[in-house]
């Protein structure tokens, strides 16, 4: 039997996909999530989840969020993306910060069954019509580590740094987080240092590349 987790905070979308996986694994035991802090605490209260299905575009999180919080917590987990933000920019962005996987939300079901294999199987699993604009992609976007440097940070480093992206100042992100402010003025050092910045300026510039407006070079997308 394989455990499956869907996260979308779509009730009718997680439905449809459910189904779409029921076509070719009748016997998957599927657990879904309307949000990345759910779906962090069943990965965490779950043992067996084999494959995580992911959507971009969640409340409460920006560009590439999501998977880089769940991929820090989680390493082992392979995700694969379903989302309706498909352009080959996100594609091939989505891949480097280690999805193993990506569809579209109009993915036909025997394309799913096959990425759903080949994430099963260890390997990276990207349809034939995005695989070669996503590999163009990949190779311009080599030039710049960030997204390795985020990679770094534990899950509560990225959370900090979520805030600060947000604007909020040190006192406000230790009353958030419920800690001291001297435990987040050590997280700002360690982010930081990670990053290669000497300044929380610095850091939401750099960093700034991997909201999906930076990406596409277009306004940030609405909806799923």
């Amino acid at each position: 039997m394989t455990k499956i987790l869907i996260v979308d905070d779509h009730p009718m979308f997680r439905e449809a996909l459910r189904s779409a996986v029921k076509f070719s694994r009748k016997d998957a035991e599927i657990l879904e999530a309307g949000s990345i802090e759910a779906a962090h605490e069943i990965i965490r209260d779950e043992p067996g989840i084999e494959i995580v299905l992911l959507d971009l575009s969640l409340p409460g999180t920006r560009g590439f969020d999501g998977l880089i919080l769940l991929r820090s917590a989680f390493p082992r987990t392979p995700i694969m993306i379903v989302s309706g933000l498909d352009d080959p920019k996100i594609v091939s962005e989505a891949i480097r910060l280690g999805a193993a996987g990506f569809v579209s939300k109009s993915v036909d079901k025997e394309t799913l069954a096959e990425g759903l294999s080949v994430v099963l199987s260890g390997s990276v699993f990207v349809p034939p019509e995005l695989t070669q604009s996503a590999q163009g992609q990949r190779a311009e976007s080599r030039s710049s580590d960030i997204a390795d440097l985020v990679a770094n940070l534990t899950p509560a480093q990225m959370r900090v740094l979520q805030l600060i992206r947000n604007g909020q100042l040190n006192k406000q992100i230790a009353y958030e987080l419920g800690v001291s402010e001297t435990t987040i003025k050590a997280h700002v050092s360690e982010i930081l240092r990670k990053l290669n910045v000497v300044s929380r300026t610095q850091a939401v510039i750099k960093t700034s590349q991997l909201d999906f407006e930076a990406i596409t070079g277009d306004e940030k997308p609405a909806g799923s």
